[in-house]
């Protein structure tokens, strides 16, 4: 037997953590555990939804539907990833359904009004970087694939996938967020 069988096993047996019993719990019902679930991922999932939508308000009405979602999900998780990983990929996709619902994903002129008179403010020179401003003032399509990418570590096919568009289009709205950033960044 070698040295790598032993290790293969040692990262599939990992010891149980606080987290880790409160997720088995929740998925057994216990809402008690679940609470102790919600209040460790929400600020997480939170951010998420603010940076994918661009409006807190929408984003903690979003942040609620997650986390339903999670409630009523959670026992089908089979734990073959991190809890967080699943966790995410609900979030992703409760966002993505309340945006097509809400025909969020036509508005995309409407931002970049909103982007160029953002853009044509001047600031201080003293001033810090605002890299969360400047996020939320990009375009929808722009901003979503750029939190997705960059942020959250998604492939351009696994975009493409989620967003119902190509890879090439996922890479296209990737560059288009950047340029706008460093724009707005460096004014």
């Amino acid at each position: 037997m070698t040295d790598h069988s032993l290790e293969n096993t040692a990262a599939i047996v990992l010891p149980p953590g606080p987290g880790r019993d409160d997720v088995a719990a929740a998925a057994s019902g216990d809402r008690r555990a679940f609470e102790r679930v919600y209040r460790a991922h929400v600020d997480r999932v939170f951010a998420l939804c603010v940076r994918m939508l661009g409006d807190r308000v929408l984003a903690e009405e979003v942040v609620q539907d997650v986390f339903v979602r999670v409630w009523q999900k959670l026992p089908g998780f089979r734990g073959e990833s991190a809890f967080s990983t699943w966790l995410h990929r609900v979030a992703v996709n409760v966002i993505l359904s309340r945006r097509k619902t809400s025909g969020i994903h036509n508005a995309r002129h409407a931002d970049d009004d909103a982007l160029d008179d953002a853009a044509g403010r001047h600031e201080a020179v003293g001033d810090r970087m605002d890299l969360e401003g400047a996020i939320a003032g990009l375009p929808k399509g722009a901003r979503m694939v750029f939190v997705l990418h960059d942020v959250q570590g998604f492939t351009h096919e696994e975009i493409g996938d989620q967003l119902g568009i190509t890879p090439g289009g996922s890479k296209a709205q990737l560059h288009r967020a950047r340029m706008l950033l460093r724009t707005a960044l460096t004014r």
